[in-house]
């Protein structure tokens, strides 16, 4: 199916090559979405040997998938809500996104303090962790155990102390979201599946009878248009899930609710966080602090939103809810708007459930099929997405076989579940460390120093020799635009292996600096663009809006009450 595009089918200046053979070839399951649903449903097809293709109307996991609160976890706050289903079926499957994608998860140690007063006792905390563990299957070197009130401050010395009972230890996996994504998509088109971003389906087509036979879609980037003609359509849109069901005519019944979170990044020298800790506010909501990377991470919201949905913000009341939550559990930082480095906010895409709050909305994913064949997915969790990618792919090959479109059997079952993502083949979890080692003296022969070269491995795990290659390629380029080498060769893979297209691809999904290394953003904005304008061949029209785009995200993140 690839032939001809295969050879860098996921690079940046090959979208149209590949947009073209989308048109050329029959289609089995048109994926419409590029964040994780959709990048693990092309996957899951694919990995079947269905032909597969993927289109995202913005960057993949430009939405949702790359604005969570970054963790692969069980949802233990669904086990006080007494959704045992949900936690069992994603605690579980926590495990399966780390073994398959140890560069991309870790395991995260949490520590829950318990206060008297407090909506966890310490008698229900310990049952209800040991409870979670074994609904998630949990590891037995990663089970919970109790501290006294004396330990738990000496884990963490800036929680609160007045009236501290104690805590409680559990593991959950922090991830970097949008590269999980990436790492996924990237499998799926080692797999076979063809994809591209900036790529807006606008119009779905129908046979005679009314069944939905693929869509129309418009390159964003250049402006073609391309007939993509399918057996199945699936509509893994997130917060677009209705708007594609109102453009098939079946919006009815079900419909989602979006509701919004907003996280807050500080400095570690303003919040030296040694523990990531999760706990609930006043207003009983649970929130995360989490050590990542020189800083703390700090959320998340839930409140309702019916604003832009490719682009939701951070409100004035947004950051003084998330500071005062921060305050309350860690006075002694007395944390203000000034102490901001940067921000993100996100919406999640739940199925509506009539007179509940937002953090009450049930995250079960739902299954959707319309009278013209239209298989919708919404809900669902991040941590759930492999499972989910399952369930659609059931669906399809169940309509492809009543259409007589299945050309193998063997399309029944999926096989993600052992299927190591992009990246991945790193021997499993156990072996991570192991590999690191070995590649941190590889990257020595390419200029990187030993610091450099271990932190390309723990990135890019077994792609890391791609990497490495590029360097002596690249060292005269980098150094013509003024950027160091370790920033040169991951935008050049970014470009020629994860299809980075703007200078928020890179800073935003590709590397997470805009969120984590904001100050590096600002320092090599110029140099990114300029070296990406060559690479990819921008108009003066094309370089002046992404310019003014990432700038734009850049005061954003910096928040409303620092603009």
């Amino acid at each position: 199916m690839t032939e001809g595009v295969e050879k860098g089918a996921f690079a940046a200046f090959n979208r149209g090559r590949v947009l073209e053979e989308m048109q050329r070839s029959p289609i089995d399951v048109l994926v419409i979405g590029g964040g994780i649903t959709g990048a693990g449903i092309a996957l899951d097809a694919a990995a079947r040997g269905l032909r597969v293709a993927l289109v995202e109307m913005q960057d993949y996991a430009a939405g949702t998938s790359s604005r969570s609160t970054k963790l692969v976890h069980g949802g233990l706050r669904y086990l006080k809500q007494l959704e045992i289903g949900v936690v069992a079926e994603v605690g579980k499957e926590r495990a399966i996104v780390y073994e398959n994608g140890p560069h991309v998860t870790t395991p995260e140690w949490m520590l829950l303090p318990l206060y008297k007063g407090g909506s966890f006792g310490r008698l229900s905390t310990s049952i209800g962790l040991r409870i979670y563990d074994f609904l998630a299957g949990v590891k037995k070197d990663e089970r919970r155990f109790m501290l006294s009130a004396a330990d738990t401050l000496a884990k963490e010395p800036l929680l609160k102390r007045d009236g501290l009972k104690g805590g409680g230890c559990y593991v959950e996996y922090r991830t970097d979201d949008a590269r999980l994504t990436i790492e996924v998509l990237k499998k799926a088109v080692e797999s076979g599946a063809l994809a591209v971003n900036y790529t807006k389906a606008e119009k779905l087509l129908y046979d005679g009878k009314g069944g939905i036979t693929g869509a129309f879609v418009r390159d964003g980037i250049h402006g073609g248009v391309y007939e993509i003609k399918a057996a199945v359509t699936v509509n893994a849109a997130g917060p677009w899930v209705d708007e594609l069901r109102e453009m098939d005519g079946s919006r009815q019944g079900k419909t989602l609710r979006l509701t919004k979170g907003v996280h807050l990044v500080f400095d570690r020298s303003r919040f030296p966080l040694r523990q990531a800790v999760y706990y609930d506010t006043p207003d009983g909501r649970m929130v995360f602090a989490i050590p990542r990377e020189g800083k703390t991470y700090f959320g998340t919201t839930d409140t309702n939103d019916d604003g832009d949905k490719a682009n939701p913000v951070m409100t004035v009341e947004d950051c003084t809810y998330l500071l005062a939550a921060a305050n309350f559990m860690f006075p002694e930082l007395l944390l203000a708007e000034g102490d901001v480095e940067s921000s993100w906010a996100g919406l999640r895409p739940l199925i509506h459930q009539e007179g509940k709050s937002p953090s009450e909305i049930s995250r079960r994913d739902e299954i959707f099929v319309s009278p013209s064949g239209l298989i919708s997915i919404a809900g669902g969790k991040l941590t759930g997405y492999r499972k989910m990618a399952e369930a659609v792919v059931d669906k399809a090959v169940e309509l492809l076989d009543k259409k007589g479109a299945l050309h193998a059997a063997s399309y029944a079952g999926g096989h993600t579940r052992i299927l190591p993502i992009s990246g991945g083949d790193v021997g499993g979890s156990r072996h991570f460390a192991a590999f690191v080692q070995r590649k941190t003296a590889d990257g020595l022969r390419y200029g990187f120093t030993a610091e450099e070269s271990a932190w390309l491995a723990r990135r890019y795990g077994s792609n890391v020799d791609q990497v490495f290659a590029l360097a002596g390629g690249i060292a005269e380029r980098a150094a013509c635009f003024g950027l160091p080498l370790l920033l040169a060769v991951q935008l050049s893979y970014a470009v020629e292996a994860e299809m980075a297209v703007t200078p928020e691809d890179f800073f935003i999904r590709r590397t997470g600096d805009l969120f984590f290394r904001i100050a590096e953003v600002q320092r090599w904005k110029e140099q990114v663009i300029a070296a990406m304008a060559e690479l990819l061949g921008w108009s003066g029209v094309q370089r002046a809006a992404y310019t003014s785009g990432l700038e734009q995200r850049l005061k954003e993140a910096a928040g409303p009450l620092r603009n």
